[in-house]
């Protein structure tokens, strides 16, 4: 199914899950963001899984106590599909400012696929999981 055959509505209220993750960030909102996901929602960022709604929730908590504190989001859209009425995949470039940043560095660029399925008749993050965005799979073999 493409985005052409889905009702506007529906577009614009998977398209505007982003915009609400970046506003939530922008208050350092842990409970916001997790919010956004269903009840078993998944967050995979490189080096972290959680799972459930408020596994989610801690972890933002924590990096917002932490190494996240007074940073800020950004991104766009780079895709969006639909696979039924209830289930779309959006796809977006961003990264992570630092306090007094204005633009993302090669270093904390990312691509994320966020997964939303239609649940109780609002839109949620199935899952979420960005990598960064710097090119290159990783070298197989044993590290240094």
């Amino acid at each position: 199914m493409t985005t052409t055959e889905v009702p506007a509505a529906d577009q614009a209220a998977v398209a505007v899950i982003p915009q609400r993750l970046l506003a939530a960030w922008a208050h350092q909102d842990a409970a916001s963001i997790a919010d956004l996901f269903t009840e078993d929602g998944t967050l995979i960022l490189p080096g972290i899984f959680r799972q459930g709604r408020q596994a989610i929730k801690e972890y933002f908590a924590d990096a917002f106590a932490g190494p996240y504190a007074g940073t800020q989001v950004i991104g766009k859209p780079v895709g969006l599909r639909f696979f039924g009425p209830d289930a779309a995949l959006l796809l977006s470039s961003g990264g992570v400012l630092a306090a007094g940043e204005t633009e993302v560095s090669t270093a904390q660029a990312i691509r994320a696929s966020w997964l939303v399925v239609r649940t109780e008749g609002q839109w949620r993050l199935a899952a979420y999981q960005n990598t960064p965005a710097k090119q290159g799979l990783p070298t197989p073999g044993p590290t240094a």
